[in-house]
């Protein structure tokens, strides 16, 4: 018999523990993933599709970058495979009717849902055709982006008035935008793995009129280099990794032909167009220049291969092991200055808070942006909703004591059916066929039914 092959490049083996881990579902559950969605694949237009395209190269890369919708998904459909993908957040995308871009933040698998209106955006390609040199594409999108927020907790006001968005709801908004991107441990997360930032800067309550809460989404590629140096030795530096990459051994390499020292090329202003000449070839355009300790490579020796220092019959010699300690604590950390500049990649986006629900797109409306409500009203609606629980909780008790008593009656029908002839067995069989068959359809017209009194209730407290 032939033996089976073994997908040995895309598969994981059966022993390792990365298969292990996609098993049991662990590395899901630590990561939050996302998926960017368009409601109405066919209505909202090739703008916001390449938004749609933009916002998941942000999302980058813990989303669904491939994601295809179809006409006939419905948000259930999304939030049905949400839980066995491990998807704890949806963004969603629609049109509506009188042309506004709107946006929804869920968290799933129980909410709170983010209602916001895109009120300005601007893609990626616009953004990179307004830039002189544009930049990105590359491994940038292999790391999530650091998140940046600003002024998202208002300061309270002087004259006493209660502030347009309640304060919790401002530590929930914080929350919720947090938790779309994993942590970043200062003290085990390496400097070169932070590529993009992400900033999300709130508009103040005095640059908005009405109090509303309004958001602006920027996107920047994080790019450093050395300070310091002139154009030469950045050029040999170069030159060196670029012969450590095995790549063009000539490319990039400084024509010292003419010269008869490598002392010539770096003081010489006028030797090969290299040297201090000004200020502006020696420096960076930057935005800004911070220290950072430099990243050395150190060569770990195992514990086999580890010889100890032989104490020499000279008492005024030191071991190998202490003059280098010695060493490196004369000379302090290995700290070097490096420019910072960030580069826009886009998109660009101005978004207004109009809503907060409870749930998943459903659920009780924790505050609304142009519907204000009083206390007493706050109160009855809070019993509203109360009534709607208990009753489905009632609902929910009463199909689980229909479920079980059917297959109570069930069992018995087919033990007191074993006891007769053959056929009256298979004629047995076909009754509790269709005994299961109605028992089924009674249960999805429950569900059913939980759903058609919730979108009336719904619609009641609307309309209230």
């Amino acid at each position: 018999m032939a033996r089976r092959r073994v997908k040995r490049r895309t598969q994981p083996k059966p022993g390792s523990s990365n298969a292990q881990g996609s098993a049991t579902g662990n590395n899901l559950s630590k990561t939050p993933r996302s998926m960017v969605i368009r409601i109405g694949a066919g209505e909202v237009g090739p703008s916001v599709s390449q938004l749609v395209k933009d916002v998941r190269s942000l999302m980058e890369p813990d989303t669904a970058g491939k994601l295809k919708e179809r006409r006939t998904n419905r948000l259930r459909d999304y939030t049905t495979m949400a839980g066995p993908l491990g998807v704890s957040h949806l963004l969603l995308f629609s049109r509506s009717t009188s042309g506004n871009v709107n946006l929804r933040l869920a968290v799933t698998p129980r909410g709170p849902t983010f209602h916001f209106r895109v009120e300005k955006y601007s893609l990626c390609k616009d953004v990179k055709k307004a830039q002189k040199h544009a930049t990105g594409g590359g491994k940038e999108y292999l790391s999530p982006p650091l998140l940046v927020m600003n002024n998202f907790t208002s300061q309270p006001s002087t004259d006493g008035q209660a502030p347009a968005v309640p304060k919790h709801l401002e530590t929930l908004t914080t929350t919720v935008f947090q938790s779309l991107f994993p942590p970043i441990i200062p003290q085990a997360t390496p400097l070169s793995s932070i590529r993009r930032v992400l900033l999300l800067n709130r508009e103040s309550s005095k640059a908005t009129s009405d109090g509303s809460y309004i958001l602006n989404l920027r996107h920047y590629a994080i790019y450093t280099k050395r300070t310091g140096l002139s154009r030469s030795i950045r050029r040999i530096n170069a030159a060196e990794k670029m012969l450590k990459e095995h790549k063009n051994k000539r490319a990039g390499l400084p024509n010292l032909g003419k010269l008869t020292d490598v002392a010539d090329y770096i003081l010489d202003p006028s030797a090969a167009g290299g040297g201090f000449t000004s200020g502006s070839e020696s420096e960076f355009e930057t935005d800004a220049e911070v220290e950072v300790m430099e990243m050395v490579a150190r060569k770990v020796v195992s514990k086999g291969k580890k010889t100890p220092d032989r104490k020499s019959s000279n008492p005024n010699l030191e071991p190998q092991g202490d003059r280098t300690k010695k060493k490196e604590k004369d000379r302090g950390p290995m700290v070097e200055k490096r420019a910072v500049k960030l580069v826009e990649l886009g998109p660009r986006m101005r978004l207004r808070m109009t809503k907060v629900e409870e749930g998943v797109c459903t659920g009780k409306v924790l505050w609304h942006a142009s519907v204000k409500k009083s206390r007493q009203e706050e109160k009855a609606l809070d019993a509203t909703w109360e009534n709607r629980r208990k009753e489905k909780e009632e609902r929910r008790r009463v199909q689980r004591e229909n479920v079980g008593r059917k297959r109570a009656e069930t069992a018995g029908k087919r033990r007191g059916q074993d006891k007769h002839d053959g056929n009256d067995a298979v004629t047995g069989d076909g009754e509790d066929e269709e005994d299961a068959d109605e028992f089924q359809d009674e249960e999805w017209d429950s569900e059913d039914l939980d759903d058609a009194i919730d979108q009336e209730d719904q619609m009641e407290v609307d309309d209230r």
